[in-house]
């Protein structure tokens, strides 16, 4: 049978562009710092963390399909660059069929307040030039075009677990011929549209925005998709805790992880019911904060890097998501 293996990881988050700043950030141990956006009508502050200018203008925002693009486009491009490396070459050249999944929750939010928030006010001034960056589709749409491919490529909507269900979609592309190499990626920005709406539902809960991708191909690799499991869905006869026993029980029969990265240790739902007494767990959200689409990429991007360097041999990512779903993943390094 076919095995899916990751050949490469990028990501953008709080702590700076690049998986390296990623890492850095997890591993000393501290909180990212905050910073604030004001709302209108609110005297009050919201508190988020955002991605701190690059040190240099990436060179991609040259391409003319990224020029009034938003932060989402720049964050998913970034870490998408990231995790494909030299492969970007073979793409272009037409050597591989390169597919593309997309994942967001808020999706285009800053563009989208733009563009309504002009209309309102005066739909006479409301530019033409924002409307195409509002839709949940155009990430995927200028990745396609800017590493010249034209495969499958989808946008999938959804909480935080849409990027894990990605990464089954993706095998299957993989394992039935579709593609050659597979790009799944999660992003986010940061707006104070998002950052309120999620105060009103987790007011602890520090808004955070970013995108982290991963490059999988059915060739060896240095890390190997293992399993993911079925979604289990939240409902008015299922809650949170009994989804995430559900899941944890799909992966009864895999050898125990060195290293369980899930949701924030905050969240009742997560837990450890089931959960390997001698993994070690890891919650991004304590240090980088809510990252809605890009959240679980982020965990995918950290638990490949810890595989393929040796800092662990098996690794579960686990998504407890806001609104729809629990799901997770086993990886090893190969």
């Amino acid at each position: 049978m076919s095995r899916v293996f990751i050949h490469g990881w990028g990501a953008v988050s709080p702590a700076g562009w690049g998986c390296e700043a990623l890492e850095q950030a997890m591993f000393a141990g501290t909180p990212l710092p905050e910073q604030e956006v004001t709302r209108p009508g609110r005297a009050e502050p919201l508190r988020v963390r955002r991605v701190p200018a690059p040190a240099t203008r990436p060179a991609f925002l040259a391409h003319p399909r990224l020029r009034r693009t938003s932060p989402i486009t720049h964050f998913a491009v970034a870490a998408a660059c990231e995790a494909l490396g030299t492969n970007a070459v073979q793409v272009a050249a037409g050597e591989v069929r390169l597919g593309i999944i997309f994942c967001a929750f808020t999706g285009c939010v800053g563009y989208s307040r733009r563009f309504y928030d002009e209309t309102l006010r005066d739909p006479a001034t409301a530019s033409p030039l924002v409307f195409p960056e509002t839709v949940f589709n155009a990430p995927a749409s200028h990745l396609a075009a800017f590493f010249g491919t034209t495969a499958v490529n989808y946008t999938l909507v959804g909480d935080q677990g849409e990027f894990v269900k990605a990464l089954a979609l993706a095998a299957d592309w993989l394992l039935a011929g579709r593609v050659d190499g597979c790009l799944v990626v999660g992003a986010e920005e940061t707006d104070w549209l998002s950052a309120d709406a999620l105060r009103l539902v987790a007011p602890s809960v520090i808004a955070a925005e970013g995108a982290g991708a991963v490059y999988l191909r059915c060739d060896p690799g240095p890390v190997e998709l293992c399993a993911v499991t079925e979604p289990q869905l939240f409902t008015q006869t299922r809650g949170r805790q009994e989804a995430v026993r559900n899941t944890r029980a799909q992966l009864a029969g895999w050898p125990e992880p060195d290293v369980w990265l899930g949701a924030d240790e905050c969240d009742l739902a997560t837990a450890p019911v089931g959960m390997p007494h001698g993994a070690r767990r890891l919650s991004l959200a304590a240090m980088l904060g809510e990252g809605l689409g890009a959240a679980s990429a982020w965990q995918m991007v950290l638990a490949s890097a810890m595989l393929s360097s040796g800092g662990a041999s098996r690794a579960v990512i686990e998504v407890v998501g806001s609104n729809e779903q629990a799901v997770a993943a086993m990886l090893r390094s190969a």
